[in-house]
């Protein structure tokens, strides 16, 4: 939709659902839906992949899209502390300026090596900074794919884990 809305003007496309757009035929093209249609068609985009991690357990090799995130799920494996949190930033513009009050998520991650406990991990946090944190206090890939492995069981993976 952002592709077409700046292309033909805001309001022109808007997402039914993560497969389908709905298009409204600008004023500027009112009569010529050939000619709409025509440069509708020769925008380039850019579609989102699906949110996977691959995962060969044979060899250790984790391969992740960007785009993986989890829901809310506690975490706990051996002697890793795993603790995440998201909040949401409110970024406003002064009072003059022509900008927009904008909210963006900021996430923090903290992973230390210690005695097991059971951690939260909040929803929308992006797996690749699970692995991050994970991989700044030395876990292994096969950690990393025994909690991926745990999250994904849990149902709290929102993508697709394949394992080779």
């Amino acid at each position: 939709t952002e592709a077409i809305n700046s292309q033909f003007g805001d309001g022109t496309a808007r997402s039914l659902d993560s497969r389908s757009i709905r298009v409204q035929q600008p004023a500027t093209y009112q009569g010529d839906v050939v000619a709409f249609v025509a440069d509708l068609e020769n925008i380039e985009i850019e579609p989102a992949g699906p949110a996977r991690i691959v995962v060969n357990e044979r060899t250790g090799t984790i391969v992740m899209g960007k785009d993986v995130r989890i829901s809310t799920v506690a975490v706990s494996h051996g002697n890793l502390n795993l603790m995440i949190s998201e909040s949401i930033e409110v970024s406003q513009p002064n009072p003059l300026a022509a900008g927009t009050t904008v909210a963006a998520p900021v996430t923090t991650i903290n992973a230390v090596e210690e005695e097991g406990n059971l951690v939260v991990l909040e929803m929308g946090v992006n797996i690749g900074d699970i692995a991050k944190a994970l991989n700044a206090i030395g876990a292994t890939p096969r950690d990393l794919i025994a909690i991926f492995q745990a999250i994904k069981a849990a149902g709290a993976l929102q993508g697709e884990l394949v394992i080779l």
